[in-house]
């Protein structure tokens, strides 16, 4: 007979549930969120067919872990983990979640989803740690700003080391106000640091890796939007078409249909923000500030012409993920036409 295993994830405990064919619970307890507490746990069951979990913070480290000692893990999307146990339970717990995981593992009605590799989660890792430190940059410099300002200093967009002296001059004799300076332009110049750092470890790694070199000589591709999408996409080869790569980073427009209504909306904007974001600005680069002729610019142009920018560079930004994504499948090169 086949048996089936749904895991309730959280930090410190998971929930195993283990069912046989006609749902019948066979097994059912709770361990450490280890991939060697939980394979532990399973054996005391009936070898499991299928294992089911959902996504989370959890998921990457204990699939991987899981299926290096060779036991069949799937990873399923929350959401739609989440309608199809509301209806299976009256109260949500996290036993009532693992048995409900249990029984979607065994009538097969999920759909899974790839767990991206350890080194692609740390790649986003550092991508999204340099996201926050030039965020954390602006909050202060915004805030050096405002506080110059209050006295009379306007300081300028952009805050070179002449006018971050001229602030300080100007702040000296005014206790609270030269303190505040102070405090803020140390913490502007850590930031700063750290994302020079940053900034250098991506430079390597970018010219370190062969896909993302051929990925920079599309135009406004950086080195940032090359590894992005490298950390995204992770395994080229689980993507069929290339063409389903605008829908998976949510650049294709959304419909909706029941019944009589029927509209098509804006794009979807599923998938991973910081990617869609990148190949947004890409576009617009290669839109801008490319002075050379390329079929792409002229594709883009068209539509803009019949319906308005932001709309092209959309496009152009799907165009480029399907580019992109070819690319890396195939390991061709991109040709300037």
């Amino acid at each position: 007979m086949d048996y089936f295993a749904g895991l309730d994830i959280s930090m410190d405990e998971t929930h195993v549930c283990v069912v046989d064919r006609e749902g019948v619970v066979v097994h059912q307890t709770k361990t450490a969120s280890t991939a060697a507490a939980i394979a532990v746990e399973l054996a005391k069951a009936p070898s499991c067919r299928r294992i089911v979990f959902e996504t989370g913070r959890m998921a990457p480290i204990l699939f991987h872990g899981l299926s290096q000692l060779g036991l069949p893990v799937v990873c399923v999307e929350s959401r739609q983990a989440y309608q199809a146990l509301k209806s299976l339970a009256t109260h949500k717990t996290d036993r009532n979640d693992a048995r409900g995981l249990a029984h979607l593992a065994r009538t097969g009605f999920f759909k899974p989803v790839h767990v991206k590799s350890l080194s692609a989660h740390a790649l986003r890792s550092l991508i999204s740690a340099r996201k926050k430190l030039v965020g954390q940059r602006v909050t202060l410099e915004n805030q050096i700003r405002g506080l110059a300002v209050v006295f009379g200093i306007r300081l300028p967009r952009a805050l070179t080391a002449a006018f971050i002296d001229q602030a300080l001059k100007a702040s000296e004799g005014i206790a609270g106000l030269s303190a505040a300076m102070r405090g803020l332009i140390a913490a502007r110049t850590a930031v700063m640091t750290a994302v020079a750092a940053i900034d250098a470890d991506m430079r390597r790694m970018a010219r370190a890796s062969a896909a993302c070199s051929r990925l920079m000589t599309i135009p406004g591709v950086g080195q940032l939007t090359a590894l992005a999408f490298v950390a995204a996409i992770d395994d080229p080869s689980r993507i069929r078409r290339s063409r389903d790569v605008g829908a998976y980073l949510g650049l294709v427009p959304r419909r909706y249909q029941s019944g009589e209504v029927d509209y098509v909306g804006s794009i979807s904007k599923c998938g991973d923000r910081r990617v869609r974001t990148l190949l947004y600005e890409a576009a617009n680069v290669m839109l801008t500030r490319y002075k050379g002729q390329l079929k792409l610019k002229d594709w883009a142009f068209a539509i803009a012409k019949r319906s308005t920018m932001r709309k092209a560079r959309v496009a152009l930004a799907r165009r480029l993920a399907i580019i992109m994504h070819a690319m890396l499948r195939d390991g061709t090169e991109f040709v300037l036409a």
